[in-house]
C-alpha cells in the first residue's frame, strides 16, 4: 500500500485507474518531455505507471501521484534509477502547474519520507544539463552539485545525454532544526 503524504497544498497519494489519462497526457506534452526524450504513447505511459506502482511494492518507496484539489497533476517521489547506485528524488508536473512551487513542495515531502521513513543516508537528483528549471528546484531543496559527478546518461537521446548530479545527505537535510521530528 502506498502511504499518503499531505503538504500545505498537495496530496501525495497512490495511483488509481483514473490517473492513467492525465498521466498519458502529461507524457504526450512536448514541453514536459523536453529534457526527457520522445513523447510517450498512451500505452507506453500506462506501462510506465504499472512499473511505478511495482517499484513501491519492491522497495517500500516510489513515485506518488501529485494530487491538487482532486486532480492528478503529475508525480514526485523516490526511485532507484537502475543504471546507477542510489535513490533519486524526482518530479514531473503538467506544464500548467509549473512556476507555482509545487515541484519543490512535493519534493521536500519526498525527501522527508526518504530520510525519515525509508532510512536513506543520501538522495540524489539528476537531469540533463540544459534543464535549468529542475536544477533550480534541486538547489532550492538544498542539494549540491560537484561537476566531477556529472555523467553521460546511458538511455538519454544524444542531445540530452550529458547529465548533472545533485546530492543531499541525511546529515545536511537534518541540519535544519525544523526537520528534527523526522530524525531517526
Amino acid at each position: 500500500m502506498i502511504p499518503e503524504v499531505r503538504t500545505a497544498r498537495l496530496l501525495l497519494r497512490g495511483w488509481t485507474d483514473a490517473d492513467r489519462a492525465p498521466y498519458a497526457a502529461l507524457n504526450a506534452d512536448p514541453r514536459v518531455r523536453e529534457f526527457l526524450g520522445p513523447l510517450l504513447t498512451p500505452e507506453e505511459a500506462s506501462a510506465q505507471l504499472d512499473r511505478i506502482v511495482a517499484h513501491w511494492e519492491t522497495h517500500g518507496f516510489g513515485l506518488w501521484c501529485v494530487d491538487l484539489d482532486g486532480t492528478c497533476i503529475g508525480f514526485t517521489g523516490l526511485s532507484s534509477p537502475g543504471f546507477m547506485a542510489g535513490v533519486e528524488v524526482g518530479w514531473r508536473l503538467a506544464a500548467a502547474h509549473w512556476g507555482q512551487g509545487y515541484a519543490t513542495e512535493a519534493a521536500r515531502a519526498a525527501l522527508s519520507f526518504g530520510f525519515g521513513h525509508a532510512g536513506l543516508d543520501e538522495i540524489v537528483s539528476l537531469t540533463a544539463v540544459q534543464n535549468v528549471r529542475s536544477r533550480r528546484v534541486m538547489e532550492k531543496l538544498g542539494m549540491t552539485r560537484d561537476p566531477h559527478d556529472d555523467f553521460d546518461h546511458p538511455y538519454a537521446p544524444p542531445e540530452l545525454r550529458r547529465h548533472v548530479l545533485y546530492r543531499l545527505s541525511y546529515d545536511a537535510w537534518f541540519a535544519d532544526d525544523e526537520r528534527e521530528s523526522w530524525r531517526r
